[in-house]
């Protein structure tokens, strides 16, 4: 074998290596995704199946979740080991590569699966106990194991220390222009697991006001609203600036208190009455109204109007068309589907509940706060007093989590895994949308979810549980 052929040789096992690598990560992330809407899952890729192998040989029964958590967090070890650290493809790091398996993808799914698995719903849930295999033993551990925590804490300390991702900051330090370029500007150094060349339109198109060509179909609840923080770090509960009675002029626009003085999350995530909207087919920057009677308002439309009185602003991208339907609307950006903020917020969360007052609690959630433009904990300007306690940090964790990954997917299966879904679903409100003027702006019920314990996963299909003779039904269905 000449040097020539040689190095072909060891560049194809190289590829090959990474296309298995790829395709073990795959699998394993289809495993997660299966075990947070299903929980324990059947785990085929531990046996070794013949080509030729009879139908029989498919039944297969489910595996108890923490096997399943072993057999996942495994399998993501392994592709981490061969995988870049950089999207490359047979070693050659390039644009076009991007949206290929890397090392920290791996570790970031196994940062989030075992951060579930720490969590309530899984780590010695008795609600679980009659949730039982063919010979009687509980699906979910029914004994709270910390070293869980440990291990999840652990797990998203490995994404970090890969050392090359950091939060993305404007470069003229404008805490609004930060929090938009997390989504909108592409391959930054934030995003980690990202769908590559994601047409995000269908995105803009719900959640953009109908002055723009949008569909109003994106509406927070009161709620999420007052979930963000004011200007001085402090929950609307918390601080003496807010006020939820009267206006303040803003450039000849009315703006209810309500959202005056509010941390830049919130300007940046929420479209609100009488706010600055740019987008679709508002070629400049507008005001826009959900009056009633108003250009996005019920009476305008039999359904595409917002129910709560907001609409969804974070990661919706701006542009200036004649139509809607264009070209120009259309953002051809990726979507970020794991990125640092949440690794940050992993790791703060099993910190603290594994060994609370460990001082990388309080930097890490500073490094989310300082970039958000909020005050921070015990340092800076206008620094807040650091919370004392793992109840107390673990409330602010918490809080901080739900506003800094709003409408990123995270909060149904948070609340789940914390066990708190009956608490804080029901009822929830909005602004008066049937009303014009200053009635708009009363806090009225906008939806009521019903929770049964049964929601906790979703069931299987009958068609599924026909075809496996030795699969056991989620409890409940």
């Amino acid at each position: 074998m000449d040097g020539n052929t040689e190095i072909l040789a060891i560049n194809g096992q190289q590829r090959i290596d990474q296309y298995k690598a790829e395709a073990r990560f795959l699998r394993a992330y289809y495993y997660f995704l299966v075990m947070q809407q299903f929980g324990p899952a059947v785990l085929v890729g531990e046996t070794e199946l013949a080509p030729d192998a009879p139908g029989s040989a498919m039944q297969l029964p489910r595996s108890h979740f923490d096997t399943c958590v072993a057999y996942v967090a495994s399998e993501l070890d392994k592709a981490a080991a061969v995988l870049p650290l950089r999207p490359s493809n047979n070693g050659v790091v390039s644009d076009a590569e991007y949206g290929r398996a890397t090392k920290g993808m791996a570790l970031s799914v196994k940062s989030r699966l075992l951060l579930y698995a720490a969590s309530d719903q899984y780590n010695g849930n008795t609600d679980m106990a009659g949730f039982v295999d063919k010979d009687g033993k509980p699906f979910i551990s029914q004994t709270y194991d910390p070293e869980k925590w440990r291990l999840a804490a652990e797990a998203a300390k490995q994404v970090i220390d890969l050392g090359i991702y950091s939060l993305y900051e404007d470069p003229g330090g404008d805490p609004i222009k930060s929090l938009q370029g997390i989504f909108l500007q592409a391959w930054n150094n934030e995003q980690i697991f990202v769908r590559k060349a994601n047409n995000l339109w269908n995105f803009d198109v719900h959640a953009m006001p109908r002055q723009a060509g949008g569909w109003c179909g994106l509406g927070p609840t009161q709620e999420m609203v007052d979930a963000y923080f004011m200007s001085d770090g402090l929950s609307i509960q918390e601080s003496p600036n807010y006020r939820e009675t009267g206006f303040t002029d803003v450039g000849g626009r009315q703006v209810y208190n309500m959202y005056m003085n509010r941390e830049p999350r919130f300007y940046a995530s929420i479209t609100y009455n009488n706010s600055r909207f740019q987008g679709g087919n508002m070629q400049s920057e507008g005001t826009v109204t959900f009056f009633v009677s108003g250009p996005n308002g019920k009476n305008g439309h039999p359904t595409d109007y917002t129910k709560t009185g907001y609409l969804v602003r974070k990661n919706v991208g701006t542009q200036t068309n004649s139509g809607s339907g264009g070209n120009g609307a259309r953002q051809n950006r990726p979507l970020a589907i794991f990125r640092l903020g949440e690794i940050y917020l992993n790791y703060v969360e099993a910190l603290n509940e594994y060994n609370p007052g460990d001082p990388d609690i309080a930097k890490y959630l500073n490094l989310i706060r300082k970039r958000a433009g909020v005050p921070m904990y015990g340092e800076g300007a206008n620094a807040l007093p650091v919370p004392v306690g793992k109840e107390a940090m673990r409330a602010k964790i918490r809080a901080e989590r739900r506003v800094e990954l709003a409408f990123e997917s995270h909060r149904w299966f948070d609340i789940r895994r914390w066990k708190i879904v009956g608490s804080v679903m029901g009822q929830l409100h909005g602004m008066n949308v049937n009303k014009d003027g200053n009635e708009f702006y009363q806090r009225v019920p906008a939806v009521v979810h019903v929770y049964r314990p049964e929601f906790q996963w979703f069931p299987i299909s009958q068609y599924e549980m026909d075809r496996g003779k030795l699969l056991i039904q989620n409890p409940g269905w």
